[in-house]
Formats: structure tokens, sequence, C-alpha cells
């Protein structure tokens, strides 16, 4: 059986604890790609998701051109506004009030580079999540917790924000930040068999 490393092009500790409750341990390499800089005029959320993961991923390839490396984004869009990662508190108690009693789309677009052929391979991810009417002084307490700093759309499913999603329709490890299933079928299109990635 020939190891492969899969190389994580992202500092999310989220990410990296769904790879390893499925029996694989990746070498995390934070991108060095500039979102910031990136041109998003005329991208559609859908779109825009899929570019930054492969611009994550591309930057990190060049520096591991022997690895398979996974990058991923995640966007959180209400309506035609996609809501970003809150720089301050104000910011995720706006987010979250915005949110509150309605139902958004999380986008996670991923991106694996196959060092064999150099080829990216992309997929999408889109679910729809419901959270409950939230008060004034729910929002305040979950912002002073520092959850929401950044996280798209000033909130973790999988930590105390659970408390106030009613419904979600898609897949849960999508909204957390890597579609598993999408990653599956990811690696199959590429070639790649997943037990080779076992430790």
């Amino acid at each position: 059986m020939n190891r492969l490393r899969l190389v994580l092009a992202s500092r999310s500790p989220r990410r990296k604890a769904l790879l390893e409750t499925i029996g694989i341990q990746p070498l995390v390499v934070p991108s060095t790609f500039d979102e910031a800089r990136f041109d998003t005029n005329g991208l559609s959320p859908e779109d825009l998701a899929i570019a930054l993961a492969r611009g994550k991923t591309a930057s990190v390839a060049k520096e591991y051109p022997e690895d398979v490396v996974l990058g991923a984004d995640t966007l959180v869009v209400l309506g035609e506004t996609v809501l970003g990662k809150p720089h301050t508190p104000e910011e995720a108690s706006e987010m979250l009030e915005q949110l509150s009693g309605k139902t958004h789309q999380v986008y996670t677009g991923i991106a694996l580079c196959e060092p064999r052929t150099g080829k990216v391979f992309t997929d999408l991810d889109c679910s729809l999540v419901t959270m409950r009417k939230l008060e004034p002084h729910e929002i305040q307490w979950y912002v002073s917790t520092g959850e929401p700093m950044g996280k798209a759309g000033g909130y973790g499913i999988q930590g105390k924000a659970a408390l106030f999603v009613t419904a979600i329709k898609g897949d849960y490890t999508g909204v957390i930040g890597l579609p598993l299933s999408r990653f599956y079928e990811i690696l199959k299109r590429a070639g790649l068999v997943i037990t080779n990635f076992f430790v």
C-alpha cells in the first residue's frame, strides 16, 4: 500500500478535527493566500467559495509538490449578502442580529491538488441553516464567549451556537467547514484511495 500524506491548507482546528474523525492525520500548513486582495467582483457565492479554496490549495501545493493538498473555504450567505468573519465583537453582534429568526445558506468550497498530475479537483457543498429568534441578551452572551470570532457568519455550529440552530438541510460537516462526503468523492475523482492516508 502506498502511503500518502494529506496537507491541509487551513489553520482551522475544526477541519483538522473532522479529518481526524475519519482516520486521517493531516499535516497542517496554513495558506498564505491573501483573501482580502482577491477580486470578488462578479462572482457568485458558489464560484467565490471554490475560487478561494483553489487559491489556498495552490499557494500550499507550490511548497509541497509531492503531497496531496486540500484547501477549503466557507461562506455564510443571507439573501444577497455574504457574511464573512467578524473582526470585532460589534460586527459579530450585527451578523447574529441579521441571522436571527432566518434561514441562511452555508457554502463550503473544497479544492484538492493531486501531485502526480498537478491537477486541481474542486467541489461545492451548500446547506441551509435555520436559526431561531435570538434575544439581545443571548447575542450579548454568545459574543462574550469569543466563539464568533474567526468564524464565517459569526457563529460555530459545532460549539455553543448549536443552542440557536433549529434546523439544518444538508451536510452538517459542510456547515462546520469541510464536507466529508464531498471530500471522499473528490478523492475518488482524483484516483486516490482514502485508506492510503490512514496512519
